[in-house]
């Protein structure tokens, strides 16, 4: 009989796991695998800095087999983290992502102009939301109410720790994800001279109607 899968802490041994999950839905939702010509720039921007960085608010969602099948990362203080990527993740991946080491107007460019930028996350407009988050499930485990389960155990984490609102930045492509987050109760947060992304917050509270 297969085990239920469970959500629980991130521990070392899923960080493979992790970045084949952040790959396989990093495209809008989809395998980013055809569209860049190294993909595991993404896991080092979008996952990887949030397990070293922030341990304590990574949480798996576990097939009941010990395999990861989703996550959802997340930091209290948006600021903070942004100055421990630069001090402490960037000189550990730099040299593996060089600045201009990819084809001007690529994809990977672009991502490795994001890695070199982590004062970026910083914007004035989401000061009310100082946390912020990624969720990524594999397909398959995707409409099972596992994704708002993963939601409500990092609210409530980010609740205890008295953070008051927490944020994420998607791309408005992706429809299916904004659908989501809309009946997970996440509000846009009007911000100037974003294209193509969307900012949207909540709060960490009324998470018995989540």
């Amino acid at each position: 009989m297969t085990s239920p899968a469970v959500i629980r802490r991130y521990r070392p041994g899923d960080r493979a796991a992790l970045d084949d999950i952040c790959i396989r839905t990093a495209h809008n939702g989809l395998d980013a695998r055809p569209v860049y010509a190294d993909p595991a720039i993404l896991p080092a921007i979008f996952a990887q800095p949030y397990v070293e960085l922030e341990p304590d608010l990574a949480f798996v969602l576990d097939d009941g087999q010990g395999q990861a099948v989703g996550y959802i990362l997340g930091v209290a203080d948006t600021l903070r983290f942004a100055a421990e990527f630069r001090a402490k993740w960037l000189p550990l991946v730099a040299d593996r992502y060089p600045e201009g080491s990819a084809a001007p107007g690529t994809p990977d460019e672009l991502m490795i102009r994001l890695l070199h930028d982590p004062e970026r996350m910083v914007v004035p407009e989401l000061a009310a939301y100082p946390a912020h988050l990624h969720i990524d499930l594999l397909p398959e485990w995707q409409g099972r109410g596992c994704g708002r389960a993963l939601m409500r155990t990092l609210l409530a984490a980010l609740r205890d720790r008295g953070v008051p609102a927490v944020h994420l930045v998607m791309a408005t492509a992706n429809v299916p994800a904004r659908a989501f987050y809309d009946r997970l109760g996440f509000r846009e947060i009007p911000v100037p001279d974003m294209e193509s992304v969307a900012c949207l917050g909540r709060t960490t509270g009324d998470l018995d109607r989540l």
